[in-house]
């Protein structure tokens, strides 16, 4: 694969119509603004894409969209990896490898799902790379749902030693965690990408290769900016880090219900319509429309502030 799957990674929203069917216009929309905004990677059919409240063939026509939609202007990954029985996994990971995605993701805790170890994890890895194109590139995602099932370090290694891995959406919220993947990646085309906000920066200057946490559905090309600018001793820099961290505490408060709701505001679709937030959001989470509004006025100013840096 010629283009790598790392850097502003967003874990891509599905827009839904009021009446609960994909609003395929408004994720042609998505994908645009996505682009416009500093992605690198689309992560099609993800946690943020409700992918467990998709049918298979939803899942499936998200990703050939998402690819036609994206038209070669970045890299689109895809995972759709819910299922636990080996036959459910086969048809659904065959039928996502021919969307025409750049690389197949495979998530951890579907590879082990009753949590037993290693052997059970090797098993479920060798099932799954025996369900897609022998050259096809894949990547590992330590979704949080139905578990958090993290990489042990000889599983990372395992994986790394196939030469078939190329990127790694880290979920360990633990900057050490990072810096010792980061470390044993080394030299392989394994990536480290990490998705927790409060530790964007240090896992970029770790050596991590960007980030993919949910906040890149609010202002990736912040995020974007930070990773250009990990490394530089700037008070602009400092604040950002501090911004982006605070920001992405709003997640509780109905995501990704909440971040539809921004995007109806922004106009990118027209509604708010969520099959996992499926509550008032507003009427659940206290002053969380405040909250949002503090949300894309510090975007705002920061975008200010960097495109005036940019043109002194």
């Amino acid at each position: 694969m010629q283009k790598k799957a790392d850097g502003i990674v967003t874990v891509m929203l599905t827009p839904f119509t009021n009446d609960n069917r994909i609003d395929w216009d408004g994720l042609g929309r998505l994908v645009d603004w996505y682009v416009d905004n500093g992605a690198d990677t689309l992560f099609a059919v993800c946690q943020s894409s409700e992918m467990q409240w998709l049918t298979l063939a939803e899942r499936v026509e998200l990703a050939r969209r998402t690819v036609a939609y994206a038209a070669g202007r970045v890299t689109v990954i895809g995972s759709g990896h819910i299922s636990d029985a080996p036959d459910a996994q086969r048809e659904e990971l065959k039928a996502m490898a021919d969307t025409g995605v750049d690389a197949m993701v495979f998530v951890t805790n579907h590879l082990d799902p009753a949590n037993s170890g290693t052997e059970a994890f090797r098993a479920g890895l060798d099932l799954a790379m025996g369900c897609v194109p022998s050259d096809m590139p894949l990547g590992l995602y330590e979704c949080p749902a139905p578990y958090r099932r993290l990489l042990s370090d000889d599983e990372f290694k395992l994986c790394r030693d196939t030469g078939r891995f190329v990127t790694l959406k880290d979920v360990s919220c633990d900057i050490e965690t990072v810096r010792r993947r980061v470390a044993m990646a080394e030299g392989s085309d394994f990536v480290v990408v990490n998705a927790n906000a409060a530790i964007a920066a240090e896992a970029m200057r770790a050596g991590g290769k960007g980030f993919a946490g949910v906040f890149t559905n609010f202002h990736p090309d912040l995020y974007a900016w930070l990773y250009a600018k990990c490394d530089a001793d700037s008070a602009l820099r400092r604040r950002l880090e501090v911004f982006l961290a605070l920001a992405a505490m709003a997640e509780p408060m109905g995501y990704p219900g909440l971040a539809k709701i921004y995007h109806t505001r922004l106009g990118t679709f027209g509604s708010a319509h969520s099959r996992v937030t499926n509550f008032d959001v507003t009427e659940r989470y206290w002053a969380v429309m405040d909250m949002l509004e503090h949300i894309e006025i510090g975007t705002a100013q920061f975008r200010t502030e960097i495109a005036t840096q940019s043109l002194a």
